[in-house]
């Protein structure tokens, strides 16, 4: 059997083959070898595995080669749907099991390939060969693979924590199990409350009762301010319409502590009667009793379908803002920080008590002060309170930019952790997601139910203390439905 045999290397072939200063160096030159470990660490770096192809075990820089691939591969498709298929990326976010599963299996793969670098720069570091470099470069060389190594492992470890934070925030703030609804009248209406948990959630009355109503084709955001001491609210059909059909008028329980007013809804079903009875599904849901009738009460008040809500604790509000960075206020006027007047000196002047003061124009205001401006109210109408926290809650809409989402990502997810409930499923994030885009461009518009608010298209004032139902209905009509002729939204 004959065989037959490619051509021989020549003489000077085999020289260039045996003499490659990377793979087989001259380890007697220390400026080569100087040269060649900078090479080796950096290019290590940059392209993890390419050094052990280069001058190492080629098989393990294979490998890290194709993983290296690999993992920019995985960032162009992730980066190419979040970019230009945006509906691929939001529907992933809606699918409750899917999204976990592939949550974990990034966070695992950002962890391997991590470890992988780390090892292969640590072989790198064998490959240079420290002991033949310059007697201050293996210093350097050695400083700057340390470095790079750390650099490394926290950007990955970031990485890592940030996926698990968009898991643990979607599961626990989205993780209830009611129904995503279609838009009502075009839009999709969400309750709006703030209330400090500190006040103890048995008897928790809301300090703020807003409905936000966003247009389900342009995302263009309405916010309406229900005065929490409203008196009589209608209810829409349900349980509490069931026990007030002519609205809670009248209706107030001294004991209880609790009155005719919207925000004393809370305390009536969780202290004064059994809400769970009243609202079976309501805890099963994401939701409370008080909530519910809450939410009812505003669709009564309103005349508007609303089947979510979302609590803001105002007791970690400031915790939000500051993950913001912040949010620019214009003040009009001067306002205290403080608890108030002794209860033995109710008409204190303010100058004494207070423990600062907000003082007007233009501010950029971190959490504390933010939250001050929400809460003051003894210098000022519950009036003027309403319309600082509407101010506060458009400013924090502006303040959620691509980018400040992306640079305060884990601040943000922790934050909104403590700070907000809803029973808003994860399945409408999408949705909600999608028209969030649409509305950054569009100014929120502001109403106010109070004859010191913003007034009725017509110029008519509301009186929270006898108010006009069928007025305010037709307001909100007028104010979401502006092109229609009978203020009903069809021409």
């Amino acid at each position: 059997m004959t065989t037959i045999a490619g051509p021989r290397p020549t003489a000077r072939g085999r020289a260039v083959i045996e003499n490659r200063p990377l793979r087989n160096p001259d380890i007697s030159s220390r400026p080569l070898m100087t040269r060649r470990g900078w090479w080796l660490v950096i290019v290590g770096f940059l392209i993890p595995g390419s050094a052990q192809v280069l001058a190492g075990n080629r098989k393990l820089g294979r490998f890290g080669l194709g993983s290296t691939l690999t993992m920019w591969l995985l960032l162009i498709v992730g980066a190419g749907v979040a970019m230009f298929a945006k509906g691929v990326f939001l529907w992933l976010v809606g699918q409750g099991f899917l999204f976990t599963m592939l949550t974990y299996l990034l966070q695992v793969a950002i962890v391997g390939y991590a470890i992988l670098w780390i090892v292969l720069a640590l072989n790198t570091l064998v490959l240079v060969k420290l002991v033949r470099t310059g007697q201050y470069a293996r210093f350097g060389i050695l400083g700057l693979s340390v470095l790079l190594m750390v650099v490394t492992g926290s950007t990955a470890a970031y990485a890592a924590n940030s996926v698990a934070a968009v898991r643990e925030t979607f599961s626990s703030v989205f993780g209830a199990s009611a129904a995503p609804v279609e838009p009502s009248d075009g839009y999709y209406n969400i309750l709006l409350l703030g209330a400090d948990s500190g006040d103890g959630r048995d008897s928790m009355r809301f300090d703020s009762i807003s409905v936000v109503s966003i247009n389900a084709d342009t995302g263009k955001a309405t916010i309406t301010g229900i005065p929490r001491d409203m008196k009589n609210p209608l209810f829409a059909p349900g349980p509490m319409h069931d026990l007030y059909p002519d609205g809670h008028q009248g209706h107030a329980d001294a004991e209880c502590g609790w009155t005719s007013a919207i925000n004393q809804l809370n305390t009536e079903l969780e202290v004064c009667r059994d809400g769970k009875k009243l609202y079976p599904d309501a805890i099963k849901n994401g939701s409370t009793p008080g909530i519910e009738a809450t939410k009812d009460a505003a669709e009564g008040t309103l005349g508007i379908t609303i089947p979510y809500y979302v609590f803001i604790d105002m007791d970690h509000f400031a915790q939000l803002i500051d993950a913001l960075g912040g949010v620019d206020i214009d003040v009009k006027e001067r306002l205290p920080e403080g608890g108030g007047p002794p209860e033995d000196d109710p008409e204190q002047s303010a100058e004494i008590w207070a423990t600062g003061w907000i003082e007007p124009g233009k501010q950029h205001m971190n959490g504390e002060t933010a939250q001050w401006y929400a809460r003051s109210r003894y210098t000022t109408s519950d009036w003027d309170r309403m319309r600082r926290q509407r101010e506060l809650q458009e400013a924090m809409l502006s303040q959620f930019t691509p980018q400040t989402v992306l640079t305060r990502f884990q601040e943000l997810a922790k934050a909104g952790t403590a700070v907000m409930e809803t029973d808003v499923p994860q399945a409408m994030l999408p949705t909600f997601l999608d028209l969030a885009l649409k509305a950054k461009s569009q100014p929120v518009t502001s109403i106010e139910l109070n004859s010191e608010g913003t007034p009725a298209p017509d110029g008519y004032p509301i009186n929270p203390d006898e108010p006009d139902f069928d007025q305010i209905h037709a307001l909100m009509q007028a104010a979401l439905h502006p092109d229609s002729e009978d203020g009903s939204g069809q021409n």
